[in-house]
């Protein structure tokens, strides 16, 4: 499994409180050449959730680019999406892949060593680790793990890692050379005076 380099988040929370629109953000990612995205909606109902999906699956429409949904592997499914992203407090990973198959990614969130070695064990298709850097986007956000963490769950696990959390196209290659295969993003995205789809285009060329 080969991960893009560059993993954006739609957050719905965060777009929400900017007033941002969410079709033009999947869309400008889309133009961008972005192959990998990640809708995220922690207080939104099902139907609300399956709204939106349906959106940015318009909007990714004919592109070559996983579709994965936070938290709900049910809604992947019903939304004909790609895979589903659990964190330690979701669904364990057996059960996301019971319900998505074996045809969807299982990605899974992770913040201590210990965690990155079970995701090894477990039925995930990536590990996700952070946050690498301080971040304001969770406001209960893990403890800050640095690039000394990246190496250490690069050590721990020969699956594509996720790296997420405070990452910036000035920090983005070291958090790789440190032994990611992919950076997330959410709020460095949305610049105050750059369109979004500039920043994406910035973050693939940066990264390779």
């Amino acid at each position: 499994m080969k991960l893009s380099r560059l993993y954006p988040i739609l957050d719905a929370g965060f777009l929400e409180a900017r007033a941002l629109d969410l079709r033009l953000a999947a869309e400008q990612m889309r133009i961008a050449g972005v192959s990998l995205i990640q809708y995220r909606d922690k207080t939104g109902s099902s139907q609300t959730i399956l709204r939106n999906a349906a959106v940015i699956r318009e909007a990714f429409a004919g592109a070559d680019c996983k579709l994965i949904l936070n938290d709900r592997a049910d809604l992947a499914v019903l939304a004909a999406w790609d895979g589903v992203h659990i964190g330690q407090g979701d669904l364990a990973p057996e059960d996301a892949r019971r319900v998505v198959g074996a045809g969807r990614w299982v990605g899974v969130s992770t913040h201590t060593d210990e965690q990155v070695r079970l995701a090894e064990l477990r039925s995930t298709d990536y590990v996700a680790v952070g946050p690498v850097f301080a971040t304001g986007t969770k406001a209960d956000a893990e403890p800050v793990i640095g690039l000394d963490g990246v190496r250490r769950a690069r050590a721990l696990t020969r699956k594509p890692i996720v790296a997420i959390g405070g990452i910036t196209r000035e920090n983005a290659r070291g958090v790789i050379e440190a032994g990611a295969d992919s950076v997330a993003l959410i709020s460095a995205l949305f610049a105050e005076d750059e369109p979004a789809g500039k920043v994406a285009r910035d973050f693939l060329d940066l990264l390779g």
